[in-house]
């Protein structure tokens, strides 16, 4: 029952697609041609009526209801209601066909796991693929109509020897409400087991593949009856297909051709024949009917499956295979190419032309580099330049750490500022483990006592290192000469810098923050700390007071502990 065109769209030529519109069977002109003719007949009978049968004040309403159903037609979404609709048909049919059982697996498995040319084998082997086409067949005779009128009672099927008679009293005697589909399954499990026993099937790793293989037939079998059991939901059918006719039954009064003489816009022209209202209805409602006949494949149209013949096939090969095939092998001899290292089928005349054509070596065979490029570099030149970039990466990322200057939603410097201020406030007198450094930014953290921020208050300075020891602070001076960052020389004095400022380097306690820094301490010069006094803010509140420092990461505000009250005082 199947239209098959595939050998006349084998190449595509000019107007290749125009040969298939004349075909007939299976055609969207067999389909829709009797909905057409209903759709133009109905227009004409209404189109006689307002010309000849209509008094001017009754074409005047006429006209009026016209545009009003021809301007409000438009708003029905055809496109977009029959496209979803018809791509889930299309999906939900070829996904059925998939779900065909077929023995072929099976039959090459049993052929060569189940031993025995004796009799006792052979009725094994032909008993275990007829209990898997009694399956198929029953699940099929249960979805398809063309398979239940050839097989419409349990007689036919024993008739037509797919099941014999003991097994049919077997089958029966069996009590269930649901659909005995699988019962030959069982039976199939059960008779491998006893070929198991009996030494037909040598060892379980065969077994278990005999019947994996089963299930996976089994399987195809249950979901045929389960797309047949459900459908594609009505509401989703109804929706689509009232959309359809509603649309061609308001096309039907607002298409009319109006009277030119009353000067309505777009009705200057008066044709009689609808054409592209016709090809519109030939295009949605032939859509439509795709879907009509897609969405159950098991019947009798002329692209249903053709499952008469399916049966009909599985059923003689898989006899084939596992009886007359059994053991059956052509002598082994050498081929025609048993000294030939390179062998080379033959081509005809007319399939010559590949030989011109060189074999594909890949997309990157033909690239080519310039000479200069194509030099190994020496090892210990690439260790140290990757040295000399991940040094400057470090530094860079210490950086952006310390003054990130992403702009803010508030302003470029406002922003700046703030993250500065906030990434100061963070630094703390012991460095901890940041997961998100590099091993070179964790090794340059290590040590306390490194500056990480150069604050530059004359060319050397002391080093300030403190120790938090209960309620003590302790203090190392050691001579450094501040590095990093590097300043850029300039013939101008240094200014110095007010020790007011210095006061926003105050230390915090890390209990009270929320997550860990990978921050050392900021160096400060002591003959310095004597002059710092606590700051006011910009709301006057003075520094001495407890502040909040605001998290960089989470934006989370913990109090900061008093430290710097003794640490003023002094």
């Amino acid at each position: 029952m199947t239209v098959t065109y595939t050998a006349r769209v084998a190449n595509a030529r000019f107007c290749g697609f125009s040969k298939l519109l004349l075909a007939w069977r299976g055609s969207i002109y067999k389909v829709l041609y009797k909905e057409f003719v209903a759709f133009f007949a109905m227009y004409a009978a209404i189109s006689i009526t307002y010309r000849f049968f209509l008094y001017d004040e009754q074409k005047r309403y006429f006209e009026k209801l016209a545009i009003y159903c021809n301007h409000y037609a438009s708003l029905i979404p055809m496109s977009f209601v029959l496209g979803f609709y018809v791509t889930l048909v299309v999906n939900r049919w070829w996904s059925q066909y998939t779900c065909i059982p077929l023995p072929d697996q099976l039959m090459c498995i049993l052929s060569g796991g189940l031993q025995g040319g004796d009799e006792r084998g052979r009725l094994l082997r032909r008993t275990l693929m007829r209990y898997a086409s009694l399956s198929a067949l029953l699940i099929l005779r249960s979805v398809s109509t063309a398979v239940f009128k050839r097989f419409p009672t349990v007689d036919h099927v024993v008739e037509a020897g797919f099941m014999t008679r003991e097994e049919r009293k077997k089958f029966e005697s069996l009590q269930s409400p649901y659909n005995k589909y699988w019962i030959p399954c069982v039976w199939f499990t059960n008779l491998v087991a006893v070929a198991r026993c009996e030494g037909r099937i040598k060892d379980d790793n065969t077994l278990k593949l005999l019947l994996e293989e089963l299930n996976v037939f089994r399987g195809k079998c249950s979901m045929l009856f389960h797309y047949d059991m459900i459908s594609v939901p009505l509401v989703y059918t109804q929706v689509v297909t009232l959309a359809v006719y509603t649309f061609f039954l308001v096309c039907l009064i607002g298409r009319q051709f109006l009277d030119p003489a009353q000067g309505y816009p777009g009705h200057d022209l008066d044709l009689y024949v609808p054409i592209f209202t016709l090809l519109q209805f030939f295009f949605y409602a032939g859509w439509l009917k795709v879907a009509e006949q897609l969405i159950n494949p098991f019947g009798e149209d002329d692209d249903d499956f053709e499952t008469n013949w399916l049966i009909d096939r599985n059923f003689q090969v898989s006899m084939m295979a596992v009886d007359e095939m059994y053991s059956d092998l052509p002598l082994m001899q050498r081929d025609r190419y048993w000294n030939d290292s390179n062998p080379r089928p033959p081509y005809t005349a007319a399939t010559v032309f590949v030989l011109r054509k060189p074999s594909f070596q890949g997309s990157t065979f033909d690239m080519a580099l310039p000479k200069e490029e194509m030099h190994f570099q020496p090892l210990e030149n690439i260790a140290e330049n990757t040295e000399e970039s991940s040094s400057r990466q470090s530094n860079m990322a210490l950086l952006n750490r310390l003054l990130n200057v992403a702009p803010s939603s508030s302003g470029l410097m406002g922003g700046a500022l703030r993250r500065t201020s906030a990434q100061l406030q963070r630094l703390r007198q012991y460095p901890s483990v940041d997961p998100s450094i590099s091993d070179d930014d964790e090794a340059f953290t290590r040590s306390v006592g490194e500056p990480l921020l150069d604050m530059q208050f004359g060319e050397e300075t002391q080093e300030l290192r403190i120790e938090e020891d209960g309620d003590s602070l302790k203090q190392a001076p050691s001579m450094r000469s501040l590095l990093l960052p590097p300043q850029p020389q300039s013939t101008r004095a240094v200014s110095a810098i007010s020790p007011r400022s210095c006061a926003l380097l105050q230390p915090i306690d890390p209990a009270h923050l929320d997550h860990s820094s990978s921050q050392p301490v900021i160096n400060l010069n002591p003959s310095t700390l004597s002059a710092i006094s606590p700051p006011s803010g910009a709301n006057g509140t003075s520094c001495s007071q407890p502040q909040r420092a605001r998290s960089v990461s989470t934006g989370l505000e913990t109090a900061a502990p008093q430290h710097h009250e003794d640490f003023t005082q002094n």
